[in-house]
C-alpha cells in the first residue's frame, strides 16, 4: 500500500511538473522564413498570438538564421505574465527604409507584462534613412527599433541593436524593467539614434551595457523615477543625458537617478542635464552621478538650461525646469576641451544643492576649468578643475 501511494504521488508530482512546463512556439512552425528575405511578419505575429492566449508559460523561439520583418505590433494584455522571446538568430528591418519609416515603430509591445527577450540581434538597416537626412531630401522621421509601451514587469537580457533608423530601444510609460547585457551599435554621426530612452517610467535598471551611437547613449525623459544605470560603456555618443526637459509647459519631473561606473571615451558629453529656456512645470532632483572615468569628452560634466541643437528655433526663454540636488562623486579622467565641468543654469531658477566630491578632469595633461552660471553647491574631497559653485 505505502509503495502505491509512493508511486502515485511520483506520477502526480510527474504530471504536474509536465504540465506546467512553458510551451514553445517556434516562428519557423508559423512560416518564418530565416533567409532575410521572405517577410516573415504574419508568422512572428501569429506565434505572438498563440503565446499571449496561452494560459501557461509561453516561449516564443527564434532560430538561427536573419528574418525579414515589416513593422509588427505585439499587443497585450496577455492570459498569462511569464512570455519568453528566445532569439538565437537575427531580425532584419527592410533595407528600403521608406517601408517602415513613417511607422513609428519597427517592433512595439503595448500593454504586456512579463515579457522577457534573451539574446538576438535587432538589425535596424538605418544607414539608408541617415543619408537621407544628411542630404537635406524630404525623408521619413523613422522608426524605432523597440518599443514598449504601458508595460511593466520587463527583462531584455543580451539583446544587440544594429544601425537602428531612429532610437534603438525605448520605455514608455513602463514599471518594473530590467536590461542587461545589452549592446547598442551604429555610425557615430547617425541621427537622431539614441541607445535607450526612458519615460515617463518608475524602476528601470539599465546594467553591464556597451552603448556606441550617433546620439545620447541613454536619455531619460520627463516623468521618469527610480531610474538605476551601472556599468554602462558609451562611446561615440552624446553621453548619458537627463533631458531634454521643458518642451512642454506643464511636464512630469524626473527624480531618483543614479548612474554608477561609467565609462565615456570619445563622447560629446559625459553626464549632462538638458532643458529648453522656456517655462515649464518640470523638474530634476536627487540625482547621482559616481564612479565615472572619462577618456577625452568634450563636455564632461554639463548642465545646460538653455538646450537648443544646431540653434534652430530657440525660443529665447528662461528656463522653467528647477535643478537640485545633484551629486557628482568620482569622477575622473580626460576632457577634449579646456572648460570640463560647465553649470548653465536658469536665472529664474539657480541650480542648488549641487555637490562636488572627488572630482579630477584635465585637459592636455593640465588641469581643467570649470564654468557657472546660476549655480550654487558645494565641494569636497579633491576637487579639480577649481569649483566655481
Amino acid at each position: 500500500m505505502a509503495n502505491t501511494m509512493v508511486y502515485l504521488l511520483l506520477l502526480s508530482f510527474l504530471f504536474t511538473s509536465l504540465s506546467a512546463a512553458p510551451t514553445t512556439y517556434d516562428v519557423v512552425s508559423f512560416g518564418a522564413k530565416p533567409d532575410g528575405t521572405t517577410d516573415s511578419t504574419k508568422a512572428f505575429l501569429s506565434a505572438w498570438s498563440e503565446s499571449c492566449g496561452s494560459a501557461s508559460e509561453a516561449t516564443v523561439y527564434v532560430p538561427q538564421g536573419r528574418f525579414l520583418l515589416r513593422n509588427a505590433a505585439f499587443q497585450g494584455p496577455c492570459k498569462n505574465s511569464h512570455i519568453t522571446i528566445r532569439i538565437d538568430g537575427t531580425l532584419v528591418a527592410p533595407s528600403d527604409f521608406q517601408v517602415i519609416g513613417d511607422a513609428e515603430n519597427w517592433l512595439f509591445f503595448q500593454h504586456v507584462s512579463g515579457v522577457t527577450i534573451n539574446g538576438g540581434i535587432l538589425d535596424g538597416q538605418g544607414t539608408g534613412l541617415w543619408a537621407c537626412k544628411k542630404s537635406g531630401k524630404h525623408c521619413p522621421d523613422g522608426a524605432t527599433s523597440i518599443r514598449f509601451l504601458d508595460s511593466n514587469n520587463i527583462a531584455i537580457n543580451g539583446l544587440t541593436s544594429l544601425n537602428s533608423q531612429l532610437y534603438h530601444i525605448v520605455f514608455n510609460g513602463c514599471d518594473n524593467v530590467k536590461m542587461q547585457g545589452v549592446k547598442v551599435s551604429a555610425s557615430g554621426n547617425s541621427p537622431n539614434t539614441d541607445g535607450i530612452h526612458v519615460q515617463s517610467s518608475t524602476a528601470v535598471t539599465i546594467m553591464n551595457t556597451k552603448i556606441s551611437t550617433g546620439d545620447d547613449c541613454v536619455s531619460v525623459g520627463p516623468g521618469t523615477t527610480n531610474l538605476w544605470i551601472e556599468n554602462v560603456a558609451c562611446g561615440p555618443g552624446h553621453g548619458i543625458s537627463i533631458g531634454s526637459l521643458g518642451k512642454e509647459a506643464k511636464e512630469a519631473g524626473v527624480q531618483n537617478v543614479t548612474v554608477t561606473t561609467a565609462t565615456f571615451t570619445g563622447s560629446q558629453n559625459g553626464l549632462r542635464i538638458k532643458s529648453w529656456g522656456r517655462p515649464s512645470t518640470g523638474f530634476a532632483r536627487n540625482i547621482l552621478f559616481q564612479h565615472a572615468v572619462m577618456n577625452n569628452v568634450k563636455n564632461p560634466i554639463i548642465i545646460d538650461q538653455h538646450y537648443c541643437p544646431d540653434d534652430k528655433g530657440c525660443p529665447g526663454q528662461v528656463s522653467g525646469v528647477q535643478i537640485s540636488d545633484v551629486t557628482y562623486q568620482d569622477i575622473h579622467g580626460t576632457s577634449a576641451t579646456e572648460v570640463a565641468v560647465k553649470f548653465d543654469c536658469s536665472p529664474k531658477y539657480p541650480c542648488s544643492r549641487i555637490r562636488l566630491e572627488d572630482v579630477k578632469l584635465t585637459y592636455n595633461n593640465k588641469p581643467a576649468a570649470a564654468s557657472c552660471s546660476n549655480a550654487v553647491g558645494s565641494v569636497s574631497g579633491v576637487v579639480q578643475p577649481n569649483s566655481c559653485l
